[in-house]
């Protein structure tokens, strides 16, 4: 014959939050809650559910979101915002007198000073060359660097540089004395690597150091 508990709750996978509490006797008494919610709690271990589940074959859900109700629409909100007039649009002068070459190469520089980045092209006759860093003392090893990977590291420092003296102009917290002190840091800078300005292509990609004042 079969025990009349073998459906009992406190063998039920759904059987949880257990707590053990002894009778007058000192028995353990077991009760708990259960996973479904179908009986009100506590449960205890000798109840009995159609809807029992043998351990390890059960893998609880997890509960499913309530579905958020929109709110009904206003029927006068439908209508879509009509969009700004912000009047025609005015061009400087000096764009309407540009032709179509002038104007690219002036919006490809502005692109490159603001973003920090272009395509710079090295000069045709440096092209495939190598820089040769020959030591001092005989018997050692010449170190020979290509000339594009050189003035890939030197087109860096000039963008960098020049991502740096906008920070340095737009900072709202400098006073303009600062501005003037860093400046001219970077201006020292921009001088001292005039001498790599033969491997550009562009002369307006080359660095610009301190001007005369002639």
């Amino acid at each position: 014959m079969a025990d009349d508990l073998e459906r009992r709750c406190g063998s039920c996978a759904r059987f949880v939050r257990v707590v053990e509490s002894f009778d007058d006797n000192g028995e353990v008494k077991r009760h708990g809650d259960c996973l479904l919610g179908v009986w009100p709690s506590p449960l205890y271990e000798t109840s009995t559910c159609s809807q029992w589940v043998r351990r390890g074959e059960f893998r609880a859900r997890p509960p499913e979101a309530p579905r958020r109700e929109r709110p009904p629409r206003d029927p006068s909100s439908t209508a879509a915002t009509p969009p700004q007039d912000l009047g025609p649009l005015v061009l400087p002068e000096d764009l309407l007198d540009m032709d179509a070459k002038e104007f690219r190469r002036v919006l490809s520089r502005v692109i490159r000073e603001e973003l920090g980045v272009g395509d710079i092209q090295i000069a045709g006759k440096w092209d495939g060359g190598e820089m040769i860093l020959k030591p001092g003392k005989e018997g050692l090893q010449e170190k020979h660097v290509p000339l594009d990977a050189l003035f890939h590291k030197i087109v860096l420092i000039r963008d960098k540089l020049r991502v740096l003296e906008q920070k340095i102009n737009s900072h709202p917290k400098l006073a303009a004395d600062d501005k003037v002190q860093l400046q001219s840091y970077v201006t020292g800078c921009y001088g001292s690597l005039t001498t790599f300005n033969v491997l550009f292509a562009d002369r307006e990609d080359q660095f610009v150091g301190q001007k005369s004042d002639e």
